[in-house]
């Protein structure tokens, strides 16, 4: 049986970020999935990566340097139990879904806070022991997300330019960096400027998706699958 989690960055449970989380918790529950959601305002997650995550003694109580710090104590199980339980979550996972909408062409505050304190060193990476080698190596990553602009914005002759460029910090530098292979992403572009037959099209579109989505082959996960050859 499956396990997924999905990340979930949204403030509003009756929005369309709303919607694709519910499609999924119901489409890969009725595929037999275990499944979590780590509804992230709701949990009021704490997205600011300090010194209070730290619960034991610094290895350098005169100049603090977090990823050191979170380093040694993830060594010592000395993360506070707000990571500690993301933590497991991930770790029991085998598809780890992140559903947000796009902010300034990255993941809400909210979002990118879980990613900074939950994917510590020692936990998901090391020194050697990344890109490839990175400790969650035998699970899935998959980005649902939401824009603003229309598909024909985030083209390569569009005004934000091809919506790919920016998925290169999230996908290869964040995830990949740890280990996940990556599976293509699932964009719903301006729902709020859709009809809600479009709407209801691209909710369809993904629940459809998750029927094989464990038939998928990752990306090719390298410069050229962003940026071209």
């Amino acid at each position: 049986m499956a396990k997924v989690l999905i990340v979930y960055a949204h403030q509003e449970p009756k929005s369309f970020n709303g919607s694709l989380k519910k499609v999924a918790v119901d489409e890969l529950s009725q595929q037999g999935c275990t499944v979590t959601v780590s509804d992230l305002y709701a949990m009021n997650f704490e997205p600011r990566a300090t010194r209070k995550d730290i619960t034991g003694d610094l290895s350098n109580p005169e100049v603090f340097s977090y990823g050191v710090e979170a380093y040694e104590a993830y060594k010592k199980n000395c993360l506070t139990s707000d990571i500690i339980e993301e933590q497991k979550k991930v770790q029991e996972a085998d598809l780890v879904i992140f559903q947000f909408p796009l902010y300034c062409f990255s993941v809400p505050a909210i979002l990118k806070g879980w990613m900074d304190r939950v994917l510590c060193q020692g936990f998901a990476f090391d020194i050697p022991g990344f890109y490839d080698s990175g400790f969650l190596k035998d699970k899935l990553a998959l980005l649902s997300l939401t824009t603003g602009g229309t598909a024909e914005m985030y083209s390569k002759a569009g005004v934000s330019g091809d919506v790919r460029y920016f998925l290169w910090p999230l996908q290869h530098g964040a995830l990949h960096f740890c280990g996940f292979k990556i599976l293509a992403p699932q964009i719903s572009f301006a729902p709020e400027f859709s009809s809600e037959e479009e709407r209801k099209a691209m909710v369809a579109s993904w629940a459809q998706r998750l029927k094989s989505i464990w038939e998928e082959e990752p990306i090719r996960c390298t410069a050229p699958w962003y940026f071209g050859e």
